[in-house]
């Protein structure tokens, strides 16, 4: 393993370290050395988290290591025992110099993050390492208790009190064991996560709560949620010692947030309502016990009942008596009904005083409720909401914090203080539903009142404590602290140590655009006056569809907030943007709970895995749970959209109040100390959010993607310059939303030339993987989320499985006898003749009608239908359709030649449809049959072909049924001919043969014969078959044959005005006057000045908006120069995922729709057009 020496120490790292590395362990090192704090930002995916490891543990290392040269050279007295290596090269630089120093002076590492399991993924790294500390690693009851009993309490303070009760009296059998299990070495020299620790616990049958704490005394390095950490309250229940420690924040952008809420309280009126409940409860419980008595002495104590309380019956009514009273004193306050009443925070004394809560009797009260809690939880076969008990408790502790004399008093009452505002405000409607839904509170309880919220609006407040612990060294670090002197600045303590890492990516990693229009023009923005503007909401759908069709595999879109993302969604689906997106990109979306995201985070890493699909969509929201810390690395991530700045909600009283306390601190001016001003915090906490974002899309050092800012706003040079520094010099803003297109269509083309996307492959167990950090591998690889843990979960299974939820898309399974083994076999027959059959019904849809009353095996259906379980987005279930096709083996098609002329007859057409119905059938389960069957019979009826597509859609998604969906043409109706062939080009990537004749009604072809120009039968399609080369121009331009005999071809300048007048028609059909009259500006335009950019920006922003004009934008390459032309080729490519057809000259074409289709006619004219190529 390579080592590399910083600043004197020595540090192992699991792989040759890049620069920034080396920068970065630097400054870490310097911190511990110097006994300072710093605050160090290193961009997502530069392997913070293995550098942060291995710099403190080495440095810890050279602390012991310097100790014990020490002491040998007190041993020695002077003389040098390793000749070669003098001690005084040791150095002193890990210790503190001349002060004398003992092995229990080592300091420990207290590692803090957001939560546990990305705790869980810094254990990971961890266990990369060459380094074998003892670790321990802090959870609550809720996440380590395994004692049945306990676990079944739905409260987690009512379990805290019982599991308290049980270890008291030693009825705790996994506790008993604590005692002897904690020294076993399996156990004290392995690096355990959570997770394992539980599992550990199960398998002896020790109680792992009570086993972290022990490990704890002899860890070197301990690792916690950092509320544990921030709060006072847990920091005291888990006896967390800090004292000459080195405290690590990491992901420590929600440090300042933390900070204020573990610091911050709001009291209900249904908090102290079920508080005076509990506690009459108890009064009446223990008048009831007492009235068993003889008599009851003026000392009367209930534990001589056997109750286990030690407070006599008038602390108890003393205690009611102080809730009766706060209730009063909170409700005694007329409130406004929308802004509440603000006070300084020193006022919080003033209102409990009126309770009789002060100073000096917040011990006896505390003590009090602690005894009333336990007697309670302790109670078994009833339950008491003791919650209301619970959060009085706490807020005693937080206001009275810290010990003064009386004279002293008032100074720490303001210096508590000094951070905070009180503010009473009305209940609002989330409390009076739990108020509602709460079975056991009484009907007294469940009143509308008074809340009282004392909140914390500075972080420093916490951090000072911490300092005043007496910490040695405190290191910040995050991908998204910029800027960092704002961030350092509300901390309140001194950050000596600073760092902004670069990247470790090359230029051609990265695409940054804004783009401020959408493909309709329709300027984007999230602002609160526009966010719910349809047409706004309809221009960043449009956009959305677009980018998913250039960004290859998985696309990430954040949204500011759930109510914005739930909004937009829902108007997608309704308007059709959602259909769009979800047939090139099927859509998962973040939930709000917690129960289903692992399953739907499963589903999209198990659809961008998919060989067969075209990836994935993952719609979420900044500050959600998808943009913090989760791993999208690679394919599960190569683009990211950021649908507008996620500012806090301006209206919010908390937000209000933060403002107008930062505007306060900064007018004071206090000398040495910068406050942000109210709106900096504001901006500050939208472009915070959106770099969290931003930093999902390159996880390490091989990786690339684009970052899509969709908001006009980012246009503007101040809001740019918030972006993280290593995005800054890639940020290139678009005027025209068909330069994005081109430009981002290019980006990934290069991209994937020079990085090739690996097979797609589920991907290796987490122990199989390479070191995270590595150049082989994902930077910080969550070993829950992780890309491949999609194909180890039972959530995957559950989402690979989907296909027993939807038995209508069921295929033939390969074991089924009549799938002939699950082996394709293509037949293709050459027909020469058709024999005459007996007669048929008269038309196409009639024969269809026949074919589904008489043909058919009624045991040829799915099985196995079961209902759906709980999935959060609609995607799921299109996962299912794709698995199950993939399961179904290939199909077996029949490709059919196109008819000879003379074929087209009712008898004949009716004979073709009966045997594709029954190819059909025999390549489809009867379900799916069943259903197009009953499509074609409702199109019949209703002639609405948009509900045709939709069913037979089915069909594009698989390659072996494509010549199923082409053969659908025969059964369309002529008026929709074009639209069916336009579309199933679109969808396949071949048309089926549409001529312009084939449009026309058969009274209308009759009357085209009788004027000599015979059209093309309309026989079916040559069903996966090219439609025959068009003819070529025989004897240097003379007449032409043709069925009917010779006639005067149109001359090369009526053909191309020809094509040019059907195209420009459909145009004007498609996209209305006032958008079609831009496009033919746009060509005139680049008649003039050649201008290929300004002709395209325009182009795909008109035909791109929506699916259906795909068509138009593939047949406007007639327009493209040809020096353009394989540019032109090159972004159609990007856009519809296959390469497009060779564009046909105008007389190519024109021959081709004048000519018919006879063989030897077809021969001729193939053999002109190799000769013309070559």
């Amino acid at each position: 393993m390579p080592s590399l020496t910083l600043r004197g120490v020595t540090v192992d790292f699991p792989f040759p370290p890049y620069d920034c590395q080396k920068d970065y362990m630097d400054k870490v090192i310097e911190c511990l050395q110097t006994k300072t704090n710093g605050v160090l930002e290193s961009p997502t995916g530069t392997g913070k988290t293995l550098c942060l490891l291995c710099a403190t543990l080495a440095w810890r290392q050279h602390f012991k290591d310097t100790i014990s040269a020490r002491k040998i050279a007190e041993r020695l007295n002077g003389e040098e025992m390793f000749p070669n290596t003098p001690l005084s090269s040791w150095g002193t630089a890990a210790t503190d110099g001349d002060k004398p120093t003992y092995y229990t002076d080592i300091p420990k590492i207290i590692y803090a993050s957001r939560t546990h399991s990305q705790l869980a993924q810094v254990i990971s790294e961890l266990k990369n390492t060459s380094y074998s500390p003892k670790v321990c690693v802090l959870g609550s009851r809720e996440q380590l208790c395994i004692n049945p009993e306990v676990m079944r309490q739905e409260s987690n303070h009512v379990k805290v009190h019982m599991c308290r009760g049980k270890v008291s009296t030693r009825s705790c059998f996994y506790y008993n064991n604590v005692e002897e299990k904690s020294t076993d070495r399996d156990l004290t020299h392995s690096i355990l996560d959570v997770e394992d620790l539980v599992k550990y616990g199960n398998k002896q049958r020790v109680c792992p709560y009570y086993l972290s704490r022990s490990l704890k005394q002899q860890a070197d390095i301990i690792f916690m949620p950092y509320n544990y950490l921030l709060d006072p309250k847990s920091r005291r229940a888990h006896n967390i010692e800090l004292s000459g420690a080195v405290v690590i924040f990491d992901e420590a952008h929600n440090v300042e947030k933390t900070c204020e809420e573990s610091t911050s309280f709001d009291l209900s009126p249904y908090d102290v309502a079920s508080a005076i409940t509990a506690v009459d409860r108890l009064l009446a419980e223990q008048a009831k016990e007492a009235s068993h008595g003889d008599a009851v002495s003026p000392d009367f104590n209930v534990e001589s009942l056997g109750s286990g309380l030690k407070i006599d019956i008038t602390t108890v009514a003393k205690v009611k008596q102080i809730l009766l009273d706060l209730e009063a004193a909170i409700d005694s306050y007329e409130v406004p009904s929308e802004r509440g009443i603000t006070k300084p925070g020193i006022f919080i004394y003033e209102l409990l005083e009126r309770a009789h809560l002060t100073y000096s009797s917040k011990a006896a009260v505390s003590e009090a409720l602690e005894q009333i809690i336990g007697h309670l939880a302790g109670q078994t076969g009833i339950f008491h909401n003791t919650g209301g008990l619970q959060k009085l408790n706490e807020m005693i502790q937080l206001v009275f914090c810290g010990e003064a004399a009386e004279k002293d008093k008032q100074l720490l009452m303001q210096t508590n203080t000094a951070y905070f505002k009180v503010h009473i405000h009305q209940d609002n409607s989330s409390n009076r539903r739990k108020q509602s839904a709460d079975v056991w509170a009484s009907s007294s309880s469940k009143k509308q009142g008074n809340v009282l919220s004392y909140w914390c609006f500075s972080p420093g407040f916490s951090m000072q404590d911490l300092v005043n612990q007496g910490v040695r060294s405190i290191i910040l670090t995050s991908g998204t602290l910029s800027p960092l002197t704002s961030f350092t600045s509300e901390m309140r303590i001194q950050f000596p140590v600073s760092l902004e890492n670069r990247h470790v990516i090359e230029r051609d990693q990265i695409f940054v655009s804004v783009i401020e229009r959408g493909p309709d023009g329709v300027p984007l923005s999230s602002a609160f006056d526009r966010r719910f503007d349809p047409k706004n909401m309809a221009s960043l759908g449009n956009t959305v569809a677009n980018l998913s069709r250039v960004v290859p595999h998985g696309l990430l879109v954040f949204f500011p907030s759930f109510p914005v993302m739930e909004k937009t969604l829902d108007f997608w689906r309704t308007n059709g943007q959602a259909n769009r997106i979800e047939n090139v990109k099927p859509m998962f979306v973040e939930p709000k709970g917690k129960g289903t995201f692992t399953e739907v985070i499963d589903g999209y890493y198990s659809k961008v895995n998919d060989p067969t699909s075209k990836g994935g969509s993952f719609f979420a929201v900044c500050r959600g749970k998808a943009s913090e810390g989760l791993d999208f690395a690679d394919t599960f991530g190569r683009g990211v959209v950021v649908t507008g700045l996620p500012f806090p909600p301006k209206l919010d009283p908390r937000v209000v109040l933060k403002m107008q306390f930062l505007d306060e601190m900064s007018r004071k001016r206090v000398p040495g100390v910068k406050y942000l001003s109210g709106q900096e915090w504001y901006r500050q906490q939208a472009f915070r959010a959106v770099n969290q974002a931003i930093g999902r899309v390159i996880r390490h050092k091989e990786d690339f993607g684009a970052i899509f800012l969709c908001d006009q706003r980012f246009k503007s040079a101040d809001v740019r310059a918030h972006l993280p520094s290593w995005v800054r010099p890639h940020v290139r803003p678009y005027d025209s939303f068909g330069n994005i297109v081109r430009d981002a269509s290019q980006f990934f083309r290069v991209a994937q030339k020079l990085r090739p996307v690996v097979m797609k492959q589920a991907a290796p167990p987490p122990a199989s993987r390479p070191a995270p950090g590595s150049p082989d591998s994902p930077d910080s690889r969550s070993s829950g989320y992780a890309s491949g843990s999609s194909g180890l979960t039972s959530h995957t299974q559950k989402a690979k499985a989907l296909d027993t939820h939807l038995p209508s898309l069921k295929r033939r399974r390969t074991d089924d006898p009549g799938g002939a083994a699950g082996m394709a076999r293509i037949c293709v027959e050459y027909e020469t003749e058709v024999q005459e059959s007996q007669r048929r019904p008269a038309s196409l849809l009639a024969a269809l009608e026949r074919g589904d009353r008489h043909g058919g095996d009624p045991g040829d259906g799915g099985h196995g239908e079961e209902k759906a379980g709980r999935w959060s987005t609609l995607s799921l279930q299109h996962e299912k359709r794709m698995d199950d096709e993939a399961r179904g083996g290939r199909r077996k098609i029949r490709l059919l030649q196109e008819q000879r002329p003379g074929e087209d007859d009712d008898d004949d057409k009716a004979g073709r449809a009966k045997r594709f119905l029954a190819d059909m059938k025999k390549s489809l389960s009867q379900v799916s049959f069943e259903r197009l069957v009953q499509a074609l019979q409702a199109y019949k009826k209703t002639d609405d072909l948009e509900r045709l597509l939709a069913e037979t859609a089915v069909l594009a998604e698989d390659a072996n049924t494509h010549g199923l969906l082409r053969g659908f043409y025969q059964f369309v109706r002529p008026h929709h001919k074009k639209a069916f062939d336009e579309r199933c080009a679109r969808l396949t990537g071949r048309g089926c043969g549409f001529k312009p004749d084939h449009s026309l009604s058969r009274d209308e072809r009759k009357a085209a014969m009788l004027q000599g120009a015979a059209p093309a039968p309309l026989g079916p399609p040559a069903v996966g078959v090219a439609p025959s080369a068009s003819c070529s121009q025989l004897n240097g331009g003379g007449e032409h044959l043709s069925q009917q005999g010779l006639r005067q071809p149109q001359t090369s300048s009526a053909a191309k005005t020809e094509l040019h007048a059907a195209f420009l028609s459909d145009v004007k059909r498609a996209l209305g006057a006032e958008r079609s009259a831009r496009l033919f500006q746009a060509v005139h335009s680049y008649k003039k000045s050649d201008h290929y950019e300004s002709l395209v920006a325009t182009v795909v922003g008109l035909l791109t908006e929506r699916d259906e004009d795909f068509g138009l934008l593939t047949r406007f390459g007639m327009f493209v120069r040809p020096h353009h032309k394989k540019q032109y080729r090159e972004m159609l490519e990007a856009l519809t995922g296959a390469d497009p057809p060779p564009a046909e000259s105008p007389e190519q074409t024109q021959a081709a729709v004048l000519s018919p289709p006879l063989k030897t006619q077809s021969k001729i004219s193939s053999f002109f057009s190799s000769s013309q190529r070559r």
